[in-house]
């Protein structure tokens, strides 16, 4: 199990992160596997058999003779000829030609004075019908004047049986066959297709990926809510409440946040996100919120932006008059600085993942980079560090939005270690190396 569990654990992962793909692939399965079954039913056969008289018989077998008897033969051809059969179609259920009629009749015989006429159809009302049918037109017919050879006695031994239940079993076994077949095929074809959508794929997930693609460590990763309206922003910023390993993530950054400041009684940060990744415009309201739950007095700063519509009910929300408290919403239109009563600002700023360009906000002490796992690629989170450091703001650290249930890794990029500086040999003169007696 040890060896097998890593080699499930990636097509698990793949069609876990693809379930609505594989689902509906699977649902489209079940339904192909269900009309074929619908479309295709089982058929059923039903037979009717009909006694001869065996005085015509007798006459006409040969004493001692071992092959098929020549009367019986006979018989066959005349049940499944064109006159019973042409007899027969009045009363056949559901309608059908008479080619059609010749296809689904077979003519046996059991005995040597037995004719059997088996029906096959898709439904057993059908069959039974077509087979009593053509038995009484058969009977009809070798009785009357015009039979070839000659009146024939002959009776209905047995009636063809309406076999329902029987028919419904094979039905149902006929479903129990191809539905579950078409879903699993449609799973299958899923998860070829998850898989090719994979390899295509460039978007990053895993935390070491994601800080590799800059450099840069991650400093937090947590889940984060994703308001669509004013009114989910005010909710997120007055009820925010994150869980027992959120808390310890959001207080780890805050403190090495607080650590790296220069000193000065306050500190501000800049979260830059994407435009095309709206969930992780929460990351820095959700760490402001969260700073201010602590006591510490912080203003969440909405300023200009690349795209406005990205931050637009985010910024309504914090432009709403709020009640006094340890977090203070401010919006402005240019880099103005922070009130000085405020020890911690939080910037909110989004940028075009194709042209970023840093919006003229405040300039704060660190910035941060927050993405989405699976929500932008390398090429995407360069471009942002590249424009970040054109404008004079290096990133200096990670928040991760949303991380993956199946990541394992932490983002932490190693640390070069310095090796002490290697003592060079040095040559002393002037001291003696004999002995002088």
């Amino acid at each position: 199990m040890s060896q097998r569990g890593p080699g499930l654990r990636r097509p698990l992962q793949i069609v876990r992160r693809h379930k609505v793909l594989v689902g509906v692939m699977t649902a489209l399965g079940l339904l192909v596997g269900g009309g074929y079954a619908a479309y295709h039913p089982v058929e059923v056969t039903s037979t009717a058999l009909v006694l001869l008289t065996q005085t015509g018989q007798s006459s006409a077998t040969a004493p001692g003779s071992t092959g098929p008897d020549p009367y019986t033969v006979t018989q066959e051809v005349i049940a499944k000829s064109t006159p019973v059969l042409l007899g027969a179609l009045p009363h056949v259920r559901p309608a059908m030609s008479l080619a059609e009629l010749r296809q689904a009749i077979e003519i046996g015989s059991d005995t040597t004075y037995i004719i059997s006429v088996s029906a096959t159809e898709k439904s057993a009302a059908g069959a039974t019908a077509t087979a009593n049918a053509v038995a009484g037109s058969y009977i009809s017919y070798i009785g009357s004047a015009s039979s070839p050879d000659g009146r024939v006695q002959a009776q209905l031994f047995q009636q063809a049986t309406n076999g329902t239940e029987a028919g419904r079993v094979k039905q149902l076994v006929s479903n129990a066959i191809y539905i579950p077949i078409g879903a699993l095929l449609g799973a299958l074809m899923g998860i070829v297709v998850a898989v090719a959508v994979k390899r295509r794929d460039r978007r990053l997930r895993k935390r070491d990926e994601i800080a590799s693609s800059i450099g840069v460590g991650v400093l937090a990763s947590f889940p984060v809510d994703q308001p669509s309206s004013a009114a989910g922003w005010t909710r997120l910023l007055e009820d925010y409440e994150p869980g027992a390993q959120t808390a310890l993530q959001l207080r780890t950054a805050i403190k090495q946040l607080e650590d790296a400041s220069p000193g000065h009684g306050w500190w501000s940060v800049t979260v830059l996100s994407l435009s095309s990744d709206p969930r992780a415009l929460a990351l820095g309201p959700q760490l402001a919120v969260f700073a201010a739950g602590q006591g510490i007095r912080t203003a969440l700063v909405i300023g200009p932006q690349q795209d406005g519509k990205v931050t637009a009910a985010l910024r309504t929300a914090c432009a709403a008059p709020t009640e006094p408290g340890f977090l203070r919403p401010i919006v402005t239109d240019d880099d103005s600085d922070v009130p000085q009563d405020v020890t911690l600002a939080v910037v909110v700023a989004v940028v075009d993942g194709r042209n970023p360009q840093v919006p003229a906000t405040m300039r704060a002490t660190a910035t941060l980079l927050g993405v989405s796992a699976g929500a932008a690629t390398a090429d995407q989170l360069a471009r942002v560090a590249i424009s970040a450091v054109s404008d004079g703001r290096e990133i200096t650290g990670i928040l991760v939005a949303n991380p993956d249930s199946d990541d394992t890794t932490t983002g932490r990029l190693p640390q070069l270690v310095r090796r002490p500086p290697r003592v060079m040999p040095t040559r002393t003169t002037r001291i003696a190396t004999e002995i002088r007696r």
